[in-house]
């Protein structure tokens, strides 16, 4: 039996980089006592994949300077390429929508690990994570034909990435129908194809009656997607 690991501080300090605060910020795990008032608004979203958590940023008042030109962007969408980024340190997976919650809720329970992000000038963010081990599977007896038979029409969820790419928030607010953004792949690059933030396939992107699709050219083994 093995476990996944996670170095939160890592994950907090991904964030505190990328979070659009006037400041630029350290994570550093909050002493005894410190926590955000509870009633603040927390940015809570839940990361699936091999190393799963739960995410919560409660950095209103550090991003109302970015946020100020911006009237239609919420909260969550503020703080959701930082979420990202925080995110990419629990490895492979996939991000939840962000939703909005009190803190005093989202940072319950003693499961919890709270991180100051700091400046110069004290405390200007909060950031929480609750881990979820991932524990590889017992081994036992493998399932007959016919008892996996019965599990054939239970429908999966296939994700897939077509690209990537990054920009400054300021680059973000001024985006208008019609801007193009470039991506971190070509057309036929390669692309993975996730189930449940596990590697199965890879396979090539291509159009198809203008939708994309991807066209499976290799099958990952177990040993390999680990």
């Amino acid at each position: 039996m093995s476990t996944t690991t996670v170095d939160t501080h890592a994950v907090a300090e991904e964030l505190a980089r990328l979070l659009p605060s006037s400041q630029p910020l350290v994570a550093r795990p909050a002493e005894a006592g410190e926590r955000p008032a509870p009633e603040a608004v927390a940015v809570v979203a839940s990361f699936v994949g091999q190393g799963s958590a739960e995410l919560v940023v409660v950095a209103e008042e550090a991003v109302a300077e970015a946020m100020a030109g911006a009237a239609a962007l919420t909260l969550a969408e503020a703080l959701r390429p930082a979420l990202e980024a925080a995110s990419q340190q629990l490895g492979a997976g996939v991000l939840s929508a962000a939703e909005e919650r009190p803190a005093g809720d989202a940072l319950t329970g003693r499961d919890v690990q709270l991180f100051a992000l700091t400046s110069g000038s004290g405390v200007q963010a909060w950031f929480g994570i609750r881990t979820v081990s991932t524990v590889a599977p017992v081994s036992s007896a493998p399932l007959t034909p016919g008892s996996m038979r019965v599990l054939y029409d239970v429908e999966l969820t296939l994700t897939t990435e077509i690209g990537r790419t990054r920009m400054p928030l300021r680059d973000v607010l001024a985006l208008t129908p019609g801007t193009v953004l470039e991506l971190d792949r070509a057309a036929g690059s390669p692309a993975d194809v996730m189930v449940n933030g596990r590697l199965v396939a890879r396979g090539d992107v291509v159009v198809v009656d203008e939708d994309y699709a991807v066209r499976i050219t290799e099958i990952v083994s177990e040993t390999a997607a680990q």
